[in-house]
């Protein structure tokens, strides 16, 4: 049995990685909001809020989101989401400096902030990282010790380890249905293992890395794709391993694989995100030895023992059926002629389908199998808490925590059907009356990223075109989605700028697929200056700062990446382009073709008169708004990581500065030597574990198994 505080370490780096994430999407949306959902932005969020007549509480019934409030205020729905963006970058910033700040309470209102701006969000909120961020956020409150007020107390609790395993199925469900949507989705290049070959130069935002990633050889692309499927789909089945060195190995392959993501796109915060879920695969003393504080364990003597011989030849016998898995359903063969490693495809979309289906309910009878063993596990640590009362409190906690994480389970079993509707159909119906009474709350989700690859004939662009006169055109540049050719690829994560990701998601269709393209069209003819800072942030480098374009279009391209070989003179081009279409039609203010297109999709609708801001609070509001104009996202969110770094390494460095010397008086020193014993058995302060662990002290054992509330015992002089 493993001892109560074997999780602390790693709940701290969950909570304190979930923080850093909070701050990243609070501060990214808050350079943003005026353009997207200001008065008059691209969505205007007072057309989801609309006066009913009905009272509060019906309201949040309807639409649960705390900008209801902001009337009460004085604050209209764009200042609403700017101070829920302020407190929700404060809170996260506490929570990533101070231990006592991760608590649930605080976890509690990051998540419900999140919530109250993703109802409002509209098209530009509705991305997978955001319902991941929120169904993570939900799990934090149950994960995150009490703290706050002065009963609680930070010491692992027994039943930690089963809401904190929520967090590993999380991770499941996200990685495996990746993984399997590639293959039900039927698109040809996740079948003929071509997609990476172009995926790096059709994904949203590429890096630069992303250019030198698509230089790679075709079969070195394959092999990939082959990777990432044995990474999304075989290896997540790990997670639910006995042996720890399992499981260690299931999180090395998912951090590799979201680094890698990393480094060739600007995905914003999901990738963190993702390997911040995958710290549920840790364990105290893995995360001892990042530390430089390893747990000291019994050392294994010779001959070793039966136990350690099974867990050593199951370890390799898995690994072994992994990598024959891999060969034989991808028909890896190495070529010497040529000197590559080929492989395929070497089962049908049909054989997938049955194997798909015979699967999916064994692997949540596994996941279930997990979880009643941690739940076990917990309740026999609080059979082994002293003092009956505390024994009662701690059981009583239990049973909360293990209703609750059994109740999430169940509802988290929809949406993780959705891969395979035969599956889903034979879920108990009250499942399914449970999830869609907790739907709108975003509290479990369904996931399965890259579905489909696009740009398979070209990256497909959409560039805006201004014009004076109607004849001679200047194309409108904007700060990360590709346009000049010879523009390096940007570097923006974790900032997301979401007008660039959904301009991506035009070019896929005719524009009437996207109706805010017309309001796009409409503030650039007017030349609102919130909405030109989501196109430059330096007003100076957009080509119509000093006057707006009195005519407006928009022409689409095909792009592909250059290679090494096509040398031209000038600046190296990162791109090459070709001209498909037209777009959008060349419109000005007025024209009945963008009127009609407005009143069509309802953005017609005059903004209410903005009143002079008498209350403290709104004038507070837009002095910030004033200081952070001129900052870009990525600016605003590295400055705040900075500040969080230093304060760290300040903190680090103070608490590493030598004790100040005291002169011992004879008494003090026979008590060091004599009946208070060694001193050196405490331990020192560097060796001290996060979360209430003492690491090794000697006779006081270790402080993270007292229960919650209970006083450490007095040692006796």
């Amino acid at each position: 049995m493993a001892a109560m505080g074997e999780l602390a370490r790693p709940r701290a780096l969950f909570l304190a990685g979930l923080a850093a994430v909070y701050i990243a999407a609070f501060g990214s949306l808050y350079v943003q909001i005026p353009g997207l959902y200001g008065r008059e932005g691209l969505l205007p969020a007072r057309r989801v809020l609309r006066l009913s007549g009905k009272g509060l509480w019906e309201q949040l019934r309807d639409v649960p989101t705390l900008l209801w409030l902001g009337p009460r205020l004085g604050l209209d729905t764009e200042q609403g989401m700017e101070l829920l963006c302020l407190l929700g970058m404060l809170a996260a910033l506490g929570a990533l400096l101070c231990d006592s700040m991760r608590d649930c309470l605080v976890f509690a209102l990051l998540r419900m902030f999140y919530l109250s701006l993703y109802q409002v969000g509209q098209v530009f909120l509705y991305f997978q990282w955001d319902s991941l961020l929120l169904e993570a956020g939900f799990l934090a409150v149950l994960v995150a010790p009490l703290r706050l007020l002065r009963w609680g107390s930070p010491a692992w609790r027994p039943h930690d380890a089963v809401t904190f395993w929520a967090v590993r199925w999380l991770l499941f469900r996200l990685m495996f249905a990746s993984g399997v949507v590639k293959l039900t989705s039927r698109c040809p290049t996740w079948w003929g293992l071509t997609a990476l070959t172009y995926h790096y130069e059709s994904q949203c935002i590429p890096t630069p890395g992303a250019w030198l990633a698509h230089q790679l050889p075709v079969w070195f692309q394959k092999l990939s794709v082959v990777a990432t499927y044995v990474i999304e789909v075989a290896v997540p089945v790990l997670f639910f391993a006995p042996l720890r060195r399992l499981r260690l190995f299931a999180f090395y392959c998912q951090v590799l694989l979201q680094v890698l993501i990393i480094l060739t796109g600007n995905y914003n915060f999901f990738n963190v995100l993702t390997i911040v879920l995958a710290f549920s695969l840790l364990d105290e003393e893995h995360v001892g030895h990042w530390l430089g504080r390893p747990r000291r364990r019994p050392s294994n003597g010779w001959p070793p023992s039966l136990g350690s011989v099974l867990g050593t030849l199951l370890e390799l016998s898995t690994y072994g059926l992994l990598l024959c898995w891999t060969v034989h359903y991808f028909g890896l063969e190495i070529d010497w002629d040529r000197r590559l490693l080929d492989s395929k495809v070497a089962f049908t979309y049909h054989e997938f389908t049955m194997w798909l289906r015979t699967v999916t309910l064994p692997l949540v009878g596994v996941a279930s199998l997990s979880l009643s063993w941690e739940i076990l596990a917990a309740m026999y640590r609080c059979a082994c808490v002293r003092g009956c009362l505390w024994k009662l409190w701690a059981t009583l906690q239990w049973a909360i925590m293990a209703t609750a994480t059994v109740g999430l389970f169940a509802v988290s079993l929809v949406p993780f059907t959705y891969i395979e509707h035969e599956s889903n159909g034979k879920l108990w119906p009250g499942i399914h009356q449970m999830f869609g009474a907790v739907e709108r709350f975003q509290v479990v989700n369904s996931y399965g990223l890259f579905r489909r690859m696009t740009g398979v004939g070209g990256r497909p662009e959409v560039i805006l075109e201004g014009s004076y006169d109607g004849h001679s055109w200047t194309e409108i540049e904007f700060m990360y989605k590709p346009g000049n050719v010879s523009a390096a690829p940007a570097v923006v994560a974790p900032h997301q700028p979401r007008l660039d990701w959904q301009l991506w998601f035009a070019a896929l269709g005719p524009h009437q697929n996207s109706p805010w393209f017309s309001a796009l069209v409409l503030r650039l003819l007017q030349g609102q200056p919130d909405v030109i800072r989501l196109v430059q942030t330096d007003e100076s480098r957009y080509p119509f700062h000093a006057r707006p374009p009195t005519f407006l279009r928009a022409q689409l391209y095909k792009y592909w990446f250059t290679s090494p070989s096509e040398g031209r003179p000038g600046p190296a081009p990162w791109w090459r382009r070709q001209h498909v279409q037209e777009f959008f039609p060349a419109v000005s203010l007025g024209h009945p073709t963008l009127e009609s297109l407005l009143s069509q999709h309802g953005l017609k609708d005059k903004p209410p008169v903005r009143r002079r801001a008498e209350a403290l609070l709104p004038r507070l509001l837009s002095s910030m708004r004033r200081l952070c104009q001129p900052v870009s996202g990525p600016a605003l969110l590295w400055s705040l990581y900075l500040v969080a770094a230093t304060a760290g390494l300040l903190r680090a460095l103070a608490r590493r500065g030598p004790p100040p010397a005291r002169h011992k008086g004879p008494r003090e020193r026979g008590e060091r030597n004599g009946a208070r014993g060694t001193e050196g058995t405490r331990g020192t302060e560097g060796t001290r574990g996060t979360e209430g662990t003492r690491g090794t002290e000697g006779t006081r054992g270790t402080e993270g198994t007292r229960p919650e509330g209970r006083p450490a015992n007095k040692r006796k002089k």
